[in-house]
């Protein structure tokens, strides 16, 4: 079965950071793939998949990485694809080194870049499903109602606060 996104991370140890992309992209029954390939240590890897990726059914690409973070930079310079830049959190700078460099492309390389955190690798899975439901009415039905859910949660939240703090 064709996966119609494909998660790419530079090492193995950026798995945990990207959970909560994976959790959501299963929560929506989106059909995945995960790579480890990095734009530094196996570039022609990187190239090759990149080029190929619509070739096997891809329609949106995520690109992890932190420290440089060109993961993503390479890889939509290797595709017509959009690709959506996930800065990890971590090393020297805590992450702003890997969201400097993905949200830095040069005009004509576009990357849609997402925050540090969990919030980020939630809303790379969310933005990759908007771009799906583009073309899936089933799909823009869930994303409906999860925006549903999230707005009817805070409501319950506000109502609690309420009671439980206001005289």
């Amino acid at each position: 079965m064709a996966c119609d996104v494909a998660v790419v991370m530079g090492s193995k140890s950026d798995l945990p950071r990207i959970e909560s992309t994976l959790d959501i992209l299963r929560e929506f029954d989106v059909p995945f793939s995960v790579r480890v390939m990095s734009a530094h240590r196996t570039p022609k890897l990187v190239a090759e998949y990149a080029e190929t990726a619509d070739k096997a059914g891809v329609k949106v690409i995520i690109a992890a990485a932190g420290a440089a973070a060109h993961l993503a930079g390479v890889v939509a310079a290797h595709t017509r694809l959009p690709v959506i830049g996930l800065p990890l959190k971590g090393g020297a700078l805590d992450g702003l080194d890997a969201l400097l460099s993905t949200v830095q492309m040069p005009g004509g390389v576009p990357v849609a870049t997402l925050g540090l955190g969990s919030g980020g690798a939630k809303n790379a899975a969310l933005l990759a499903i908007r771009i799906l439901a583009l073309g899936q009415p089933q799909l823009a039905r869930r994303l409906e109602q999860f925006h549903r859910d999230q707005a009817a949660a805070v409501a319950a939240a506000d109502e609690e606060v309420q009671q439980n703090l206001c005289p």
